[in-house]
């Protein structure tokens, strides 16, 4: 099979938009350093506060309230901390708690001792159990224990989001920090951080259509910081991140977050046509395929599709071949052959989580991508099978 590569896999990176592209480019060839006084420098610092202004509206959020980074797993060390200034007063959480789908940034507990890491149970859609979030929150308060929440908005292998809202109340009213990964929610769905009650958001720039490495952590509050810094240095971030900002992937990210937060009512509608469009025709002439999550809200733009009795690194690897990259769980995983973390918490058995794979679509993708990838996956499938029941 010949012909351009089919993109399926936005949720691990999403190629760049031609707006930050453009802006990417500029920054790059303007120079400068954000920190330094003189006519260079105060550009740069321009473009850096522009970027910090569509990435604040992106979510709802004061300006000054983010934090930008190199991505969001230092976004989610730097929020997963027991103390912090939240809204200019000190805070100290003494157990961070956590679903059991989150990203394994997330489930390491950063600076959380692993003693003090709680992991809460999903339903059979991947949802948090909010009576067992409501339980362990009365516990610790009961023994005068302060919580923090994280929890993402949306799955990166499902796409189910989360009953944010719902648990940060719960949260709230225990006195808990709550810090939201919208990482693979940015940009799909509405992100109103004081409508959601959530504290803290973590986010990145190539999952929405910017550059790789650059993300932010947001705080709905501009006075919260971390007490305890994770890099120190000069003074950047207002003394909460220090080193020199990265300002050419910032305004890239800057520039995907406003085209982001413009597209978005639309893109929503249209992505979510497309995966339906997928499932249904891939269900119907392949009716051993089980979508995963399909009865809870998704995030418009990404499928998790288990074919039970096969091997998703072998379903990708011929998918692959024929010009239509997807992933096997999560991409942060690649290279580790294993059950996905987030199927094994839905309750499904080895069989058919080893054979769950996640196409994701995103601003790029077209009718004619998921006409060859249906095509693809009803000749690659039948295919497989075949081989694999003649090794048995």
């Amino acid at each position: 099979m010949t012909g351009a590569r089919v993109h399926l896999d936005h949720n691990a990176t999403s190629p760049l938009r031609p707006e930050a592209r453009a802006a990417l480019i500029a920054a790059l060839e303007a120079g400068g350093n954000a920190s330094s006084v003189h006519a260079d420098g105060r550009a740069a610092r321009g473009r850096l506060e522009t970027a910090r202004g569509q990435v604040a509206a992106l979510c709802g959020a004061p300006a000054r309230g983010v934090m930008f980074t190199s991505g969001a797993t230092e976004a989610n060390a730097l929020a997963l901390h027991p103390a912090w200034e939240i809204a200019g007063r000190p805070v100290t959480c003494d157990v961070l708690l956590a679903s059991a789908v989150e990203h394994p940034a997330v489930l390491r507990g950063h600076r959380f001792p692993d003693d003090r890491v709680e992991i809460l149970p999903v339903d059979a859609l991947g949802r948090l159990d909010l009576g067992a979030l409501a339980a362990r929150l009365a516990a610790h308060a009961a023994a005068g224990r302060r919580a923090m929440l994280s929890l993402m908005l949306a799955n990166n292998e499902t796409g189910v989001v989360q009953p944010v809202a719902d648990a940060a109340r719960l949260a709230q009213d225990h006195g808990a920090v709550v810090h939201c990964d919208a990482v693979q929610g940015a940009g799909r769905v509405v992100l109103d951080m004081a409508a959601l009650g959530v504290d803290l958001v973590s986010l990145s720039a190539h999952k929405l259509g910017g550059p790789q490495g650059a993300g932010a952590l947001v705080a709905l509050s501009a006075d919260s910081r971390p007490l305890e810094p994770l890099l120190r240095g000069g003074g950047q971030e207002r003394g909460r991140r220090g080193g020199t900002e990265n300002v050419p992937g910032i305004a890239g990210f800057g520039a995907a977050a406003a085209e982001g937060l413009r597209a978005q009512p639309e893109e929503a509608l249209r992505l979510a046509h497309l995966r339906d469009r997928l499932e249904q025709e891939i269900v119907a002439a392949l009716p051993e395929a089980e979508v995963m999550g399909a009865g809870a809200a998704r995030v418009p733009n990404t499928s998790c599709i288990a074919f039970g009795g096969l091997k998703a690194e072998t379903l990708v690897i011929a998918l692959d071949l024929s010009h239509i990259a997807v992933s096997a769980g999560s991409a942060c995983s690649s290279g580790k052959v294993g059950p996905s973390h987030v199927l094994s918490a839905m309750g499904l058995d080895s069989a058919q989580a080893g054979g769950a794979i996640r196409l994701s679509l995103g601003w790029s993708s077209s009718e004619q991508d998921v006409d060859r990838a249906i095509a693809a996956l009803r000749r690659v499938v039948p295919q497989v099978r075949s081989r694999s029941l003649r090794a048995a």
